[in-house]
């Protein structure tokens, strides 16, 4: 995994620092810096970049990881058997204005370059005009590249951001990798903007440096400023002169680099630290370098409290085993989809339901329910019995079964308690496999996950809900018109509705279909209707039917009341649609920063949890967690009371 610094090698920014820059040369904080830190089975290894006169003794090394003090090795980087893979990419500007002696010196310092540079590093080269070329993928064959720098022309056109995203993707993506871009001109064609390559070379992560040359554009710094910025590296600047110097110190940075190997320590069981490197010099002092490290993989070892010679399980087991507890589960719940039957006739029905009446009348409701259970074990015996199951438990329950059941149906959905009983249970299961495997095994991810997965479908009603009820109350005014049109036209208010049946908008359609059923069992039309506000809790209908009762008592002309009442809710409307305009703004920011806090919290829970569990663990996080809830709690509470407004 790359680790930068704010240099590209210590080495080359200090000394091309005091040759481009006029200014004395001096080391980076410490001395040293770590430019690369790649993983391995309990420890890492480390490149260590040191400065050009620092001779440091090898076998004196040391280092610690999260503060405790680990074994080394240290080695030159050029000639370690296990050495961590090194790309240098030459990005070369061939276009027309780099004609004569910038050109000569650009060809000169690259071939000084490959002379120099240790034979274990990758060099590749990228070319940019008119048209982007990679020359030569990164290899370690000098021939090669010196042909290519050798055959090297100039054209027209200057494609320097396409130029440096063909030389990110010839540096690779592993080891320690580098692109050093040389240009005096502003880019000219390329299919990409500033912007969009400076997000691509920090996505990367690959260490970019350039080199401008005497008589750059302003435009053409401030780009090449910005490049190097979003790579952690420098912009040098350089006249023809200079160029070979500066690249025979890039060369010589890269051969005085260090491989360091570092053993976790077996107390160390964190999989993020600090990890500090001591470098003895033979004259006396010595150079430290240090960097965070987030993926560190301490070797594996038993648990505490648990006997060094018991079997230990591997982690693996873990996650093995919550997937196939998943699969189970998932196979149970396709076992459990009801199955989808053909419509039943008209005689079918009858006798279905008079058996069941007859049940309900010889049992009662428990003994009904158990009768239809048993019916339905001859079709599908696992679905049967699950559904038994919930029926029994809520049953046992009546009031949750009417809570579970008034939800469903003000949700417009077609579940009957049980069946969404079994469906809940299966989601808060799920959802905390789910937290168990993106938590690797942390209880208070799957704890997390099992209440999002409890709390879950319940706002999905919710909002299922909401949005029935809007547009149950949007269609109301349309509807009105269409019963008013209806008797207009002569039609009784029975066939009135019919109409709306046929012709009207979801959900008014349905709900006035069952009016229509309700009628034909025996209800009155103003109790189905009644029916139908209650469900709905609306007042607007409500009056309506009130109005229906008063016009059958006392006669009237229906049709100009509905005209009316329907004037009225539109009315009503444009007034509402006014006031959440208005205080759209105010609920936009009351959800952004009531939700912001516990959002975050989450996914710092999912991607650092070791920064989190301060808060979880010590009595002072605690204290600040309970007075955060607390007063997140109160703005809240305010804040919703502010930007709600009753119309």
């Amino acid at each position: 995994m790359e680790r930068r610094t704010a240099a590209f090698i210590a080495a080359f920014l200090t000394s091309a620092a005091a040759l481009f820059h006029g200014v004395p040369a001096h080391a980076a904080e410490g001395g040293a810096s770590i430019t690369h830190i790649e993983q391995t089975s309990g420890g890492v290894r480390v490149l260590v970049s040191v400065p050009l006169d620092a001779k440091v003794e090898l076998g004196k090394v040391t280092a610690t990881i999260g503060g405790t003090a680990a074994t080394a090795r240290a080695e030159s980087a050029g000639t370690a058997q296990q050495a961590i893979r090194r790309t240098e990419v030459l990005a070369i500007d061939t276009s027309n204005s780099m004609k004569g002696e910038k050109f000569d010196a650009a060809k000169a310092a690259a071939l000084q370059f490959l002379q120099t540079v240790p034979s274990d590093v990758y060099v590749g080269i990228v070319t940019f005009d008119g048209t982007v070329t990679t020359a030569l993928e990164p290899t370690r064959d000098r021939k090669a590249a010196t042909s290519v720098v050798d055959g090297l022309a100039l054209s027209s056109g200057t494609k320097l951001y396409d130029g440096i995203t063909a030389a990110l993707t010839a540096s690779g993506a592993t080891g320690q990798r580098s692109v050093l871009v040389l240009s005096d001109g502003a880019d000219v064609g390329s299919t990409t903007s500033l912007d969009d390559e400076s997000a691509a070379v920090k996505k990367a992560d690959v260490l970019l440096d350039a080199v401008s040359l005497a008589g750059g554009t302003g435009r053409a710094v401030d780009a090449l400023s910005s490049l190097v910025a979003a790579g952690s590296g420098n912009l040098l600047s350089a006249d023809p002169d200079q160029l070979r110097q500066a690249f025979a110190d890039e060369a010589g940075a890269l051969a005085r680099q260090l491989l360091v190997t570092v053993k976790i320590p077996a107390s160390v069981t964190s999989t993020s630290g600090s990890v500090d490197l001591r470098l003895p010099l033979a004259g006396g002092g010595a150079l430290t370098a240090g960097a965070f490290d987030d993926s560190l993989q301490p070797a594996p070892g038993p648990r505490v409290g648990a006997a060094s010679t018991g079997f230990t399980l591997p982690r693996t087991a873990l996650y093995v085993g919550v997937v196939a507890i998943g699969f189970g589960l998932l196979a149970m719940f396709l076992v459990l989809l009801p199955k989808k039957r053909g419509p039943q006739s008209a005689d079918e029905r009858i006798r279905a339901y008079t058996a069941a009446a007859s049940r309900h009348r010889a049992g009662g409701p428990r003994k009904a329910a158990e009768a239809l259970a048993a019916d339905a074990a001859r079709g599908d015996d696992v679905l049967a019995s699950a559904k038994s199951a919930a029926a029994d438990l809520l049953h046992q329950n009546a009031g949750l079964e009417a809570r579970i059941a008034t939800r469903l149906e003000a949700a417009g959905s077609a579940l009957k308690p049980a069946e969404w009983l079994l469906v809940h249970v299966g989601i808060v299961v799920l959802a905390t496999l789910v937290g168990l495997v993106l938590g690797h095994g942390n209880l208070f991810v799957a704890f997390l996950f099992l209440a999002a997965g409890a709390v879950g479908p319940w706002v999905y009603l919710g909002l299922r809900r909401a949005r029935r009820h809007k547009a149950f109350n949007e269609a109301l005014p349309d509807t009105l018109q269409l019963l008013s049109g209806a008797l207009s036209a002569g039609l009784s208010l029975a066939q009135a509705v019919d109409t709306v049946v046929h012709e009207g908008a979801e959900p008014l359609a349905s709900e006035f279909k069952r009016a229509l059923v309700e009628t034909r069992l025996g209800v009155g039309l103003e109790d189905a209707l009644d029916g139908i506000a209650e469900r709905f809790t609306s007042e607007d209908f409500a009056w309506v039917v009130m109005a229906v009762r008063i016009q059958r008592q006392v006669g009237g002309n229906l049709a100009e009341l509905f005209d009316t009442v329907a004037g009225t809710m539109r009315e009503r409307q444009y007034i509402r649609r006014q006031v959440a305009s208005l205080a759209a703004e105010g609920k936009l920011s009351a959800a952004v920063i009531g939700g912001l806090p516990p959002i975050f919290t989450l996914y710092l829970a999912l991607t650092n949890r070791t920064y989190l569990t301060p808060l979880f663990t010590d009595t002072r996080g605690i204290i600040m967690v309970v007075f955060g809830i607390v007063w997140l709690s109160v703005g809240i509470f305010w804040m919703s009371k502010l930007v709600k407004v009753e119309v």
